[in-house]
């Protein structure tokens, strides 16, 4: 049982640091660009909504909001 509590300490460890690596990557995402459209990169990236939240510094909530405007602008 030991080993298997030291791998996952290590997933865990590992999938923090991805985590971590994924917020400063989107940090520096259209970082002169308006938030709009860095939520829409980041979510043309696959980044989930309380992701990008966390990133910009908002609510998820606004990046619903964000979101659901330039899919309807889509069309």
């Amino acid at each position: 049982m030991e080993a298997q509590e030291r791998v996952e300490k290590l997933l865990a460890e590992l999938i923090e640091k991805v985590d971590v690596l994924i917020r400063v990557t989107g940090i520096q995402v259209g970082g002169d660009q308006s938030t709009t459209e860095r939520a829409r990169l980041l979510k043309m990236a696959g980044i989930d909504n309380q992701t990008i939240a966390d990133i910009l510094n908002t609510s998820v909530r606004t990046v619903r909001v964000l979101t659901s405007n330039l899919r309807r602008k889509r069309s």
